[in-house]
């Protein structure tokens, strides 16, 4: 789910250039999508990678990790296994997304220490990682689990 057409459009020459072909894509808004077309229990794992972090502190109500929205990942979620990883490269932005994670109910952090894991193999390395690296800027994973 990419909100950014051009975003949409690397992600879909990307997937031809690959050779992938399970792949959706759709270009709308998140929050929308996962009120509207999502099934709840239905997710195994969702990924948010490098979310605008609306760097202004007036901007930050329009930052989309917020009480409401981790609700509605808690729903989508299976219980008991389904897992909800985010990324950041804006430390306050990671210190804000643990905040209100750790405020929402039916969550535990995988982290051991509570609070940031290493970046799994697995997790792909994206464009903002790569600005991110080249500015200085650290790069923050976390992962909360949906237990209830």
């Amino acid at each position: 789910i990419e909100v950014h057409s051009p975003g949409v459009g690397a992600c879909l020459a990307s997937a031809r250039d690959a050779g992938v072909t399970n792949l959706r894509v759709m270009c709308h808004d998140a929050v929308e999508v996962f009120a509207h077309m999502i099934p709840d229990n239905s997710l195994a794992t969702l990924q948010l990678f490098f979310p605008d972090p609306w760097h202004k502190k007036r901007h930050h109500k329009r930052r989309i990790v917020q009480l409401e929205f981790a609700e509605m990942v808690r729903q989508k979620l299976l219980v008991g296994q389904g897992v909800f990883h985010m990324a950041t490269d804006w430390e306050n932005y990671a210190e804000h997304m643990i905040e209100v994670m750790n405020q929402a109910p039916g969550f535990i952090n995988l982290a051991e220490n509570g609070d940031y894991i290493p970046r799994p193999e697995s997790r792909p390395l994206t464009k903002f990682e790569q600005r991110g690296h080249r500015l200085g800027h650290g790069v923050w994973d976390i992962q909360y689990q949906r237990i209830s």
